[in-house]
């Protein structure tokens, strides 16, 4: 069993490069505030990874695992490595940390997940993200390649079962509303006009395809850190602050699974079968299984999901048992994925409301699963939420992660 004890997440409206700063200074940062926010040592660090997707396009910058050794001088000499998996590399990150503690190498890790994006005009960062697609044999005719992308994915739904636009505005319309209760979301101060929510063409124009604006996660530069302990750690650190193990939320699943890079090869390979993205739904149905809770959505109390487009999350309702699939459209009419419905997603805001700095997201949802199970949410609290479930995924779902985090 892995526990987490906690963390922190940098304020996602932040623009480094306006600020003068740059990848070393966001990832001291982080891990300075995570340790005291943690109430720990560096001396007690045991190992260190990094979830970062594209730093070596957006920032030049590669190998960040040596910015540890750059924090602190009780880092010269941890052993730590860097993970990539697209949007999904924060959580194959905290995957590869909770394997080591697992293995009983080490106790206690820091995970940071960490990306830079803002520092590059909106069409390089588009090509910069393009990269987690298979280069030079897919979406080539795109100008903006993930907008294309999942506009295919709300064909490909409305081909199957039929969609109406109004419904992705709804998740829209949710997750900025959502956003707007936490304190770090990059579109908390955001306003916007009900034409917003509409085919306007003004208010909201078109991106590529079916996808309009407000159907876009952020473009964010953003850090997230969580530090991971064995259960005899874990002890320690309870006994040390006179508090319950059993008050420490736990890493109590996970699920891992992978496909084809080709969006066509998944679409195809999905005919015959009852979800349009079967890898997804075996992930997160893989999470549950090793948290021993039922496979409905009957075990989980809120869900912090990937809705890099709104079409993402629309997938996401269904694949994550809340409806049948192709029938996400009445959990959205019911008010079931709202925070006080059934299965409240994306309390924080999400992609589109709090931001998506694509190698903190993995990171920075598993912090959120834990602010929620111990009531620490602040004004975006799920009341009585003990059992939480992320889904990250990374480019067309050619990488899914899911974790179970309760107490």
């Amino acid at each position: 069993m892995v526990y987490v004890l906690g963390g922190w997440q940098s304020d996602f409206s932040a623009n480094w490069s306006r600020q003068g700063r740059d990848l070393a200074d966001a990832f001291g940062e982080a891990v300075g505030e995570g340790l005291a926010a943690a109430q720990l040592d560096p001396e007690e660090i045991e190992t260190g990874h990094v979830g970062n997707f594209a730093g070596e396009l957006f920032a030049g910058q590669g190998l960040l695992g040596g910015m540890f050794g750059q924090v602190h001088p009780a880092f010269d000499g941890l052993p730590t490595a860097r993970h990539e998996a697209a949007c999904a590399s924060g959580s194959v990150a905290i995957l590869a940390a909770t394997a080591e503690i697992e293995a009983g190498r080490y106790d206690l890790a820091c995970v940071v997940g960490i990306e830079q994006m803002r520092n590059v005009p909106g069409q390089k960062a588009a090509e910069n993200l393009g990269s987690a697609a298979w280069a030079g044999h897919e979406f080539q005719d795109a100008r903006f390649l993930w907008p294309a992308a999942f506009s295919d994915l709300a064909e490909e739904y409305d081909r199957r079962y039929g969609l109406k636009y109004e419904h992705l505005m709804a998740i829209s319309e949710l997750n900025f509303a959502n956003g707007r209760r936490n304190p770090n979301a990059q579109t908390r101060d955001w306003r916007f006009g009900p034409e917003a929510f509409t085919a306007d063409e003004v208010a909201n124009p078109v991106v590529e395809g079916r996808t309009r604006k407000q159907d876009c996660g952020q473009v964010t530069d953003g850090t997230a850190v969580v530090f991971l302990a064995s259960a005899e750690r874990a002890r320690a650190y309870a006994d040390r602050r006179g508090i319950a193990l059993e008050s420490i939320p736990r890493i109590k699943g996970w699920g891992h699974r992978s496909a084809p890079i080709s969006y066509a090869r998944k679409i195809e390979n999905s005919r015959s079968e009852p979800y349009v993205f079967p890898q997804v739904r075996r992930a997160i149905l893989d999470a549950r299984a090793r948290a021993g809770i039922a496979p409905d959505v009957s075990g989980i109390d809120a869900v912090e999901t990937h809705d890099c487009f709104t079409a993402t999350e629309y997938m996401a309702i269904d694949h994550l048992g809340l409806t049948a699939p192709g029938e996400s459209w009445k959990a959205i009419e019911a008010g079931d994925i709202a925070v006080g419905g059934k299965l409240p997603i994306n309390p924080s805001g999400g992609l589109i409301g709090s931001g998506h700095p694509v190698g903190a997201t993995g990171v920075r949802m598993t912090l959120d699963a834990f602010k929620q199970v111990t009531g620490t949410a602040g004004d975006y609290q799920v009341e009585g939420a003990k059992t939480v479930q992320t889904l990250n995924i990374g480019g067309s779902t050619t990488t899914t992660v899911s974790f179970v985090v309760g107490i």
